[in-house]
Formats: C-alpha cells, sequence, structure tokens
C-alpha cells in the first residue's frame, strides 16, 4: 500500500538478529495495530543465494503492515539484486544497517557499523536500493565508532549519505559502537548514550527525518522523547522483553486510539491458530521453540511468571503444537493475569530529553572540502 496509507512512524520496533522473525512481528501486530515493525537485519547475500526459498526470509502476514525491510552488505551488485528480489514482498520502506557491532557483521563481514567510516560507499549503496525500489529509504547507524565518534564526524556522516543519495529518513542510536571485542550486549551498555547528538541533528539538518534509538524502555520515555521534538521513538530490548506493557500501550499513549479492550488469553489464542500453521512449514523449520519464544515475555513481572517459562520449557521437550504447550502451562498463570485488560502504567524518566537539550554541541558547518 506504501507508507503514506499509515500511521507516522512515530513509534517503532528495532530491527534485532534472530528476535524480530515473523513470529515476534506477528505476535507484536496481535497486541499493537499501530507500531511500525521492522524485519531482522537479512544480508544481501542471503537472499541472492536463497531465491529458491525466500518466503522462508522474506514472507510475511499481510496484517504485519507497516513493516520495514533492514538489509545489510558491502557489495553493491548484491544490494541491488536483494532489493529487486525483496520488492514483490511489499515492504513499506527499505532500511540500510550502518549500525550492528556484531564481530560477525562489523568484523569478518566488513559491513554495519563499520559501513561509517565509508559515507561515500554507503551513499552509493543507498543510491542502489533507491534505484530498484519504489518505497522510501533510510539509514539505522551508530553516532560513531570507536575513535570517530566526535559530533562533526557524525555530521559529515549524516551530510555526505543524504546530499549524495535519496536517503531523508536516519536512525540514530545514540550510543557509539566499540570495535574492540567487546559482545553486541556489552556494546549497548557500556558506551554512554549521547542524546545531546541526537537533537543537534534535529537543529542542524531540518530537512531530513530523524528517529532516536537507545536506552528507552517505557511508553513514557517514548512521549518525553517526542514531546522534545524527537520525529519518531524506536524500542528495542523493551519492545522483545515486555510486549504487553510496551506495544500495548502504543496506539493510545502515542497516535491518541482508544485503549483497546484485549487480554493476553485472547492474545494467546489468536497466536496459538498462527504458530500451529507455521511450525515446521519449510521442512525441519520452523521448530516449535522458534514459533514460542515471542511469547515469554508475554507475562514480565506477573505472578509465576518464572514457573510458567520453566514449565513451557519442560514442555516444548514433548509437546508439538502451540495448543497442546498453552493446555499444559497457562495453569500457572492466575486467570486475573490471563483476563486482565490493559492499562496505562506510568513508568520511566521523562526528563532525560529536556536534560540533553541542553548539552547540545556547537552547530555543525559544513567545511569547504564536503562542499567541493
Amino acid at each position: 500500500m506504501g507508507a503514506e496509507h499509515y500511521p507516522p512512524p512515530w513509534f517503532s520496533v528495532a530491527p534485532m538478529m534472530e528476535w524480530t522473525d515473523n513470529h515476534y512481528r506477528t505476535l507484536a501486530r496481535l497486541i499493537s495495530k499501530k507500531a511500525w515493525l521492522y524485519s531482522e537485519m537479512l544480508a544481501a547475500e542471503t537472499i541472492v543465494y536463497q531465491t529458491g526459498n525466500l518466503d522462508r526470509f522474506l514472507a510475511y502476514g499481510p496484517e504485519q503492515h507497516p513493516i520495514v525491510l533492514q538489509i545489510g552488505g558491502n557489495n553493491l551488485e548484491n544490494l541491488a539484486k536483494a532489493t529487486q528480489l525483496a520488492t514483490p514482498y511489499g515492504y513499506d520502506e527499505i532500511n540500510f544497517n550502518c549500525g550492528c557491532p556484531s564481530p560477525r557483521v562489523a568484523g569478518h563481514g566488513c559491513f554495519g557499523v563499520r559501513l561509517m567510516l565509508d559515507p561515500k560507499f554507503v551513499a552509493e549503496a543507498m543510491c542502489v536500493i533507491a534505484a530498484n525500489t519504489n518505497v522510501p529509504v533510510s539509514v539505522k547507524c551508530r553516532i560513531g565508532l570507536d575513535d570517530h565518534d566526535s559530533y562533526n564526524e557524525l555530521c559529515d556522516f549524516i551530510y555526505k549519505v543524504s546530499s549524495q543519495s535519496p536517503t531523508r529518513h536516519f536512525i540514530i542510536h545514540s550510543r557509539k559502537a566499540l570495535l574492540n571485542g567487546i559482545s553486541p550486549a556489552d556494546n549497548r551498555r557500556i558506551p554512554p548514550l549521547k542524546y545531546e547528538y541526537y537533537y543537534a541533528l534535529l537543529r542542524d539538518f531540518p530537512d531530513l527525518r530523524f528517529t532516536i534509538n537507545g536506552g528507552i524502555n517505557s511508553i513514557d520515555e517514548v512521549n518525553a522523547a517526542r514531546m522534545e521534538g524527537a520525529h519518531g521513538v524506536m524500542l528495542g530490548r523493551a519492545a522483545y522483553s515486555n510486549p504487553w506493557q510496551t506495544l500495548g500501550l502504543v496506539d493510545s499513549a502515542v497516535y491518541g486510539a482508544p485503549l483497546r479492550s484485549i487480554s493476553r488469553r485472547q492474545v494467546l489464542e489468536q497466536y496459538q491458530v498462527y504458530g500451529d500453521s507455521v511450525v515446521r512449514m519449510y521442512g525441519l523449520k520452523p521448530h516449535i521453540r522458534d514459533v514460542v519464544k515471542p511469547l515469554l515475555g508475554l507475562f514480565h513481572a506477573e505472578p509465576r511468571n518464572v514457573v510458567w517459562k520453566r514449565k513451557v520449557d519442560a514442555a516444548l521437550l514433548r509437546c508439538t503444537t502451540i495448543k497442546s504447550i498453552l493446555e499444559e502451562t497457562l495453569g500457572e498463570i492466575p486467570d486475573r493475569v490471563l483476563d486482565a485488560p490493559l492499562t496505562e502504567v506510568p513508568s520511566g524518566s521523562t526528563d532525560t530529553f529536556i536534560k540533553a537539550k541542553s548539552l547540545l554541541p556547537p552547530p555543525y558547518t559544513v567545511s569547504e572540502e564536503e562542499l567541493l
């Protein structure tokens, strides 16, 4: 349908490898009708070399719109082919990964966040991607990497990519990446958040659109970031580990829709129908454990949650359907939790972004060299 037919991307769920797969996105859409969803990152080579098996990687239910495909890579020919192959699947935007710090990607793969050191290539890649699709394109990046972490270096990257390609939307993970062997998990924790860089980009590039990402864990924080001018806000782990209290409040608290009258029991009933229709659809894949995995955050911080997850883990050893797993384990969750409607619960800090705006670096000015 195209992005213009959907709610604006004020809230989105971050692309997370091995997490935001088709199963998670199905669950997410059962809870929120308006959040923008992202695929997990797919390497261009995976798409190109799996032409006989593309549905396994690219297919999704029509209810998942609005949905963005994220691709990664460092070969222009493969990026072009991958975009061509993905276009018939009807994604609403194509996003290019310039932020992943995983050693498999930024290290041996030489793409992801390492591409921030080569904005000329990123601009070329965005031109190639845009030439092979009819939907908008965007870039997801960090604020820097290793010693290349000044605000001016970030601006040079944004300026070069936006001025030499059709890219008008950047998703900014407000931490730099460290490529010294630390894990992706540590890269989400150790480098300090610098939201002031994000808000300075809004000031210095008024013709571009920026989504803020990193360290945001609640809907109150989403709205606080937007109150200070953020064009859009992206959540990652919080939306996966606690979908009920994050995604469940998006439609009402972010988009102003009436609070949905839905319970976790109803969500599970709908998800079970989906889950049992896809288990082992592609031979041995997906395994039932893959389909159950997104459900494990549904009762976050609720009574008996730990006991329920332990029982699910045991049931996975012998059960062959989602229905049988739920029948065997849901007795551990109190009915008052299963049947409780969504309620708005204030949480999170709301003054973080006000403080960030008081720390803005000096305005960016394009050097004569950049202009030339």
